[in-house]
């Protein structure tokens, strides 16, 4: 599957879904099409990315059943969405979003595109239950974490850094972005990193290549 397949497959059915971000709205296109919600808002910071998101919903305005709102996050919605998506943006930007919420959505799916141990740390800190965190690729590796409001999810600090289902079942996508890492810790080591440098390399290298190998062995 591709990206936006890849995200929208965890979309739950809900009342009201919010397309955080929504770019060209294929998301909110996605849920429409499939009967995952009754009404949608679509919201965006960049006015442009909006006009082509509300494009693509022509009908679903018109009938009132999509609401496309300019604005940073949530912040010029007046309801709380029951489902909350948010794919394409960084960890920090994703965790502010939700910070200024009132409360976690009932359901969420966010695919950030850095920074996920700070998404997942922020989810574990309010509560929140994450069923499922993983590692795919389109392309390039993005991270996938849904789940929702309730659950109590506690996750090591080890687990925050690479998600826990990438631990307990390993994708092949994973996989591979482990050995790309690994690969660019191991070059920066012969470029001649010295001091601290060559220190937190050292030990980045020592904590890949033991994810690694534990993974080979479950082969």
């Amino acid at each position: 599957m591709g990206r936006i397949e890849t995200v929208c497959s965890h979309l739950p059915r809900c009342a009201v879904l919010a397309d955080v971000g929504c770019d060209h709205g294929y998301c909110t296109r996605y849920a429409f099409d499939n009967g995952l919600c009754e009404r949608a808002y679509i919201t965006d910071v960049s006015a442009p990315s909006l006009k082509k998101a509300a494009r693509l919903m022509q009908k679903e305005i018109a009938a009132g059943r999509c609401i496309p709102v300019c604005c940073d996050g949530l912040d010029g919605v007046g309801e709380l969405p029951d489902c909350v998506l948010i794919a394409g943006m960084g960890g920090e930007e994703i965790v502010s979003i939700l910070a200024r919420l009132p409360a976690l959505p009932a359901s969420f799916v966010l695919q950030p595109m850095k920074n996920s141990e700070k998404v997942r740390a922020f989810l574990c800190g309010r509560g929140a239950g994450i069923t499922a965190d993983y590692t795919f690729s389109d392309g390039k590796w993005y991270d996938l974490i849904a789940g929702c409001a309730d659950g109590g999810t506690k996750y090591s600090a080890f687990e925050c850094r690479y998600g826990r289902d990438n631990l307990l079942s390993p994708s092949d996508a994973f996989k591979k972005k482990l050995l790309h890492e690994a690969h660019a810790v191991r070059e920066g080591l012969r470029a001649g990193a010295a001091g601290t440098r060559r220190e937190a390399l050292l030990e980045r290298c020592h904590e890949l290549e033991g994810i690694i190998d534990a993974i080979e062995e479950r082969l």
